[in-house]
C-alpha cells in the first residue's frame, strides 16, 4: 500500500499584494487567504517566485507569515518559501520560520551561484539541518540555479526525513515517473506548472502549487477535484477554458501577469516593486485580453 503524502490538494503560491506606495496590504492579503480557504485549499505557500521573495525584507516575511498562521488558524497548511544567496542565509531564515509556529518551508537553491551536484545537496542537507519543519522541495532549472534530478532527490530522502515533497516545475511531464521510478513514493509530488497541472495529475502528482488559480479559486479548485476524483472527460473540458490563462503562470513576467488576473477580479491590486515594472502598452493589452477572454466565459460550477 501506498504511503500516504505528507501534503496533498491545492496550495495557492501566494502573491504579495501592495498598496501604491508599494507597502503591504494586510487587509487584501487577509481578505485573499479567507476565499482560498473557502474555496477548498489545503495550504499556502507564502512568498515563493510568485510572491516577490527578493524584494521584500525579513521583518516584512515575518509579518506575512504571521498573518498568514493567524487567519488559515490550523484550516490549512502555511509555509514560507526560503530564496536566500547563501546557505548559511537560508539555514537562519528557516530556524526563525520553526520558531513563529508555521507548517513547512518550500527550499529552493541558494540564488545567483549554478551549484554543481554535491553543492545542491549540501545547501538542501544544511538547510534542513536548521530547523524540524518539513520541506517543500522546489525544481524550477528554468529559472534557479540547479536541477534536482531523481538521482538528487533520492539521495536527499537518504539524508533527511525533512524532505516530504517536491514542486516539480521543469516543464517536462517525463519527470513524474522518472521520480516515481527512482524513489516510489518517498515525496507528495506537486505539479509546479499551471499549464502542465492537469497532465502531472494523470502523472501521479497528489498536488498542486498554483499561480492563476488566484484569480479563479473556485474553478482552480473544480478542476483539481475533478482530476483527483478521476474524472478526466470532465476536467479536460474545464482545462480547455483554463489552458489560456493557465499560460500567464509562465514566462519572465508571470508576477505580473497574475496580479493583473487577481486585480481583474478583484482580489488584490496589481502593483509590483523593483525590479519589475508594472505591465504596459500593448503588452498589458495582450495579458488583458486574455484574462477578460477568462471572465467572459466562466464556467457554471
Amino acid at each position: 500500500m501506498a504511503a500516504q503524502p505528507y501534503w496533498s490538494g491545492s496550495f495557492p503560491a501566494l502573491t504579495t499584494p501592495f498598496n501604491a506606495d508599494l507597502s503591504i496590504n494586510y487587509d487584501q492579503l487577509r481578505a485573499h487567504l479567507e476565499v482560498l480557504i473557502d474555496s477548498g485549499v489545503k495550504g499556502f505557500v507564502m512568498m515563493g517566485s510568485l510572491g516577490e521573495n527578493l524584494a521584500l525584507t525579513w521583518d516584512e516575511k515575518f509579518e506575512i507569515l504571521r498573518v498568514a498562521r493567524e487567519v488559515s488558524a490550523g484550516r490549512v497548511a502555511v509555509l514560507s518559501g526560503v530564496a536566500d544567496t547563501s546557505t548559511a542565509q537560508a539555514a537562519d531564515y528557516s530556524a526563525k520560520c520553526a520558531a513563529l509556529g508555521i507548517d513547512g518551508i518550500m527550499l529552493m537553491p541558494a540564488m545567483v551561484y549554478k551549484a554543481d551536484r554535491d553543492e545542491l545537496i549540501t545547501h538542501f542537507t544544511t538547510v534542513a539541518k536548521a530547523s524540524d519543519l518539513p520541506i517543500l522541495l522546489y525544481n524550477n532549472p528554468l529559472a534557479y540555479p540547479g536541477d534536482l534530478t531523481p538521482e538528487i532527490l533520492e539521495t536527499l530522502c537518504d539524508a533527511s526525513d525533512r524532505f516530504v515533497a517536491l514542486k516539480e516545475s521543469s516543464g517536462d511531464t517525463r519527470r513524474f515517473l522518472d521520480i516515481q521510478k527512482q524513489i516510489g513514493d518517498r515525496l507528495a509530488l506537486f505539479a509546479g506548472v499551471d499549464d502542465l497541472a492537469l497532465e502531472c495529475a494523470f502523472l501521479g502528482a497528489v498536488g498542486w502549487v498554483m499561480g492563476i488559480g488566484l484569480a479563479f479559486p473556485y474553478e482552480n479548485q473544480r478542476l483539481w477535484d475533478l482530476a483527483m476524483a478521476g474524472k478526466w472527460d470532465e476536467a479536460r473540458e474545464l482545462y480547455k477554458w483554463f489552458s489560456p490563462v493557465a499560460h500567464l503562470d509562465v514566462g519572465i513576467k508571470f508576477v505580473q501577469n497574475i496580479k493583473l488576473a487577481t486585480a481583474t477580479t478583484g482580489y488584490c491590486a496589481e502593483h509590483v516593486r523593483l525590479p519589475r515594472l508594472p505591465l504596459v502598452g500593448a503588452e498589458r493589452a495582450r495579458i488583458q485580453a486574455v484574462i477578460d477572454e477568462a471572465v467572459a466565459n466562466r464556467p457554471t460550477l
